[in-house]
C-alpha cells in the first residue's frame, strides 16, 4: 500500500470496534500512527492496537467517555503527548437511539439526551480540543450518516437531528479553520454492517423494502466509507471543505 500518511498522526474516536477500527487500520495501512479513543471495551480496543502495530505503525488506545465533554482535553492532550502532533481527526464515535415518534408520549429521556450528548456535544467538544492542537493542512472528518439529510421511514428524527447538527457544525468550522489550509468535512454513510446498525436494523419496519429505496441494493462495506475518509484525509483531497459525501447507494436519488 502507499505510505501516503507516513510521519502524520491520526485519531479516530470509537475506534474499538465497527467502523472506528477499520477506519484506524486503514489510515495505519498507509503509514499513519494511529490513536483511538473507546468508552468501555479495553480488550476491543488492545486487540484493534496490536493489528495496527503490526502494520508497522505506533498505536495506541485512550479511554474517553464522549458524553462528558471534560473528557476531550485530556484526550487530546494524551495524543499530542505520545506522539508530538496531531494531523488527521476521525470524529467517528457515536450512538444510534431511535424508534420513538414524536407524539409518543413515553420517550426515554435519559436516552435522547445520551444522543445528543454524545453524538453531538462530546463531538464538537473533541473537535475544539484538537483544533488549536492540529498541523497546518490538517484534516477533520465527521462521521454522519445519510439520515442527516435524507429520512426516508418514520422513527429515526431524534438520531437524524444530531447528525444534521453535524454537518451545520461542519461547515461553519471549516470557514474558520481554511486560512491554515485544514479541511473538514462529513462522510454520511448508509446502513453498515456494524453492531450498531444492526440493533437500529432490528427496529425498523419492513427492511426489505428500506434496501428496495437504494439504486444500488446493499449495504454499504466498512472498507468502502473507510477508503472514503482515507480520501479526505490525504493529500489530493485538499481543495474539499465545508462538504458532504454520501457512501449510500444512492438512497433520496
Amino acid at each position: 500500500m502507499s505510505q501516503q500518511f507516513k510521519g502524520k498522526v491520526a485519531l479516530v474516536t470509537g475506534g474499538s470496534r465497527g467502523l472506528g477500527a477499520t477506519i484506524a487500520e486503514t489510515l495505519a495501512g498507509y503509514g499513519a500512527d494511529v490513536a483511538i479513543s473507546y468508552a468501555a471495551s479495553a480488550e476491543k480496543a488492545e486487540a484493534v492496537v496490536e493489528r495496527l502495530k503490526a502494520k508497522g505503525v505506533r498505536a495506541i488506545a485512550i479511554k474517553s467517555d464522549q458524553s462528558d465533554p471534560a473528557s476531550a482535553r485530556p484526550l487530546i492532550d494524551k495524543v499530542i503527548a505520545e506522539f508530538g502532533r496531531l494531523d488527521i481527526l476521525v470524529n467517528n464515535a457515536g450512538v444510534a437511539i431511535q424508534g420513538h415518534m414524536v407524539d409518543d408520549p413515553n420517550l426515554d429521556w435519559t436516552a435522547y439526551d445520551r444522543n445528543w450528548q454524545v453524538n453531538v456535544t462530546g463531538t464538537i467538544a473533541n473537535t475544539r480540543a484538537a483544533a488549536s492542537k492540529l498541523a497546518e493542512g490538517g484534516r477533520v472528518i465527521f462521521i454522519g450518516s445519510r439520515l442527516g439529510s435524507v429520512v426516508p421511514f418514520p422513527g429515526v428524527a431524534d438520531y437524524a437531528a444530531t447528525k444534521t447538527a453535524l454537518v451545520g457544525y461542519a461547515r461553519g468550522i471549516a470557514r474558520e479553520l481554511g486560512p491554515r489550509d485544514i479541511t473538514v468535512n462529513v462522510v454520511q454513510p448508509g446502513i453498515m454492517p456494524t453492531d450498531m446498525a444492526a440493533e437500529v436494523a432490528g427496529e425498523l419496519p419492513n427492511r426489505d423494502a428500506i434496501l428496495d429505496m437504494h439504486p444500488i441494493r446493499r449495504i454499504a462495506t466498512l472498507e468502502e466509507v473507510a477508503e472514503t475518509v482515507a480520501f479526505l484525509a490525504g493529500p489530493h483531497a485538499g481543495y474539499i471543505t465545508g462538504s458532504t459525501i454520501d457512501i449510500a447507494g444512492g438512497i433520496g436519488t
